[in-house]
Order: structure tokens, then C-alpha cells, then sequence
């Protein structure tokens, strides 16, 4: 039997389930598969987070250096976001280059926190117009299962949570990096006429539409980021904005944890 057939039967089966009110996995639309955050996991790092959303697995780690702040903004610290999808995560991905999905996947975690002023970025400041904090922020994917904006998103806001400035830079004492404030995104699939949550990949693969929403402690959508070629009404939108508030309040006790 022919790939093609085999993923007809597939997209089928999926969207007479999610139709009917139920997923492959036995979760309702609006569930989240368990999430499972280690912070501190890499010793070397200034901060570090491995995380696991269902059967996906991405590692963030983050360091911290010092360096000369950009010339528009002489007051503020530096912040970069980049990601590495290497085919052992997935037969899909490539080595080489980033691919446009990793280009877009460091976009959307880059957003959420830059847009939410997630870190203080004046407080990176050690000589104005001279010198300030430099934080890089690594994403791996290490298992793609679907949903890596989300697992990469909470990744990086444990990592950022734990992160520490090196003392031995200034010569003073480590001091936490300082993070004011808790983006959580969440993500919506759209399969035919019906959304699912933290869609898993075989979900993902048939999706019509994506949506992903970063939502702060607050309620309010700090950034928002649509993918794939169909489309969302406004009511979908709305719906979409609404469950996102309701389930990002349990997700940021646990990355906060």
C-alpha cells in the first residue's frame, strides 16, 4: 500500500475523530499533553531547561556574556533567540542551514518574550552605550512530536527563570537574571472545521491552520503568529484567545515551579 494511500486513511481517521469530539491520544479539543520541565540541566550553562510536552522534547539553554549594547539602544541589553532542528529529532529535519520552520521557530519564542518584556533589559545595563549583558538563548529539538512552538516557548521561560549573570564577568557576584514577567503561548490547530490544542504530529500534519498566542500573567495576548494556508474566522480567533487565557494559568504555575 502506497505512503499516499496510507496517509489518506490517516487524515480520515483524524479528522472523523476530532470531529467528533475526541483525539488519537484519548484527549479532548482543549486538553495539553502532561508537561514535564527540568530546570538547571546543564551544568555549564548560565540557565537551562529540558522540557517534555507529550513526546516532544526540546533543551534551551541559555548564556550570558558581556558585550557592547546596539547603537539605537545605548540603555538596554542584548537579547537573541536561535534554534537547531537536527534530523535525529525528526527524519523531516536536515542538517545544514536553519530551515525556514527553525528561522520561524525562534521568531515566535523570540516575540513572545521581547513583546512581553518577559527579561528587564535596563537592568542588563553595566556602562550605558558601552557595555551590558548578552543573553543567547539555544533552542534544541531533540524528539518532534508535535507542537515544538509551545515546548520551546516554556523551555526558554524555565531556562530564563533559572539563569543567573556571572559575577566572575564584573567581578561581583552571580546575580538572577531579571525576569518580571511569565509569557505562556499556546497553540491552536485548526483541522477542517474543528480546533485542537497542542496538537500531536500526526495532527499537525494534516492541519489546515495554525495559531499560536502568547498570553502573560495578566491575560493579554503579547504576540500572536499564524501559520500554514487556511484561515481562522474572528469568532475562531476569539475562541482561540479566550481557551489560551483559561489554559495558560495551569501551565505558568508549572514552568514557575
Amino acid at each position: 500500500m502506497s505512503a499516499e494511500v496510507i496517509s489518506e486513511l490517516m487524515r480520515e481517521h483524524i479528522v472523523k475523530l476530532v470531529a467528533s469530539g475526541k483525539r488519537a491520544d484519548g484527549r479532548v479539543p482543549e486538553e495539553i499533553r502532561p508537561l514535564k520541565i527540568r530546570k538547571n540541566y546543564i551544568g555549564t550553562a548560565e540557565g537551562s531547561a529540558r522540557v517534555n510536552l507529550g513526546n516532544t522534547d526540546v533543551l534551551v539553554g541559555v548564556k550570558i556574556s558581556t558585550g557592547e549594547p546596539y547603537p539605537d539602544t545605548p540603555r538596554s541589553g542584548v537579547l537573541t533567540t536561535s534554534c537547531e532542528l537536527v534530523p535525529l529529532a525528526s527524519p523531516t529535519f536536515e542538517s545544514g542551514p536553519p530551515s525556514p520552520t527553525a528561522i520561524e521557530l525562534a521568531r515566535v519564542v523570540d516575540r513572545g518574550i521581547r513583546e512581553t518584556k518577559t527579561v528587564d533589559m535596563e537592568k542588563l545595563v553595566i556602562t550605558p552605550g558601552e557595555k551590558v549583558w548578552v543573553v543567547f538563548i539555544d533552542i534544541h529539538a531533540l524528539d518532534y512530536d508535535g507542537n515544538l512552538f509551545d515546548a520551546a516557548s516554556y523551555g526558554t521561560l524555565a531556562a530564563l527563570s533559572c539563569a543567573k549573570m556571572p559575577g566572575r564577568m564584573t567581578g561581583g557576584a552571580d546575580k538572577p537574571l531579571p525576569v518580571d514577567h511569565w509569557p505562556v503561548s499556546i497553540t491552536a490547530a485548526k483541522i477542517r472545521n474543528t480546533i485542537v490544542f497542542d496538537a500531536a504530529l500526526d495532527e499537525e500534519r494534516i492541519a489546515d491552520a495554525r495559531l499560536t498566542v502568547a498570553i502573560d500573567e495578566n491575560g493579554d495576548v503579547r504576540a500572536m503568529q499564524k501559520g500554514l494556508s487556511g484561515s481562522f474566522s474572528y469568532d475562531e480567533v476569539r475562541y482561540v484567545i479566550s481557551t489560551a487565557r483559561r489554559l495558560g494559568n495551569e501551565l505558568r504555575r508549572t514552568i514557575q515551579a
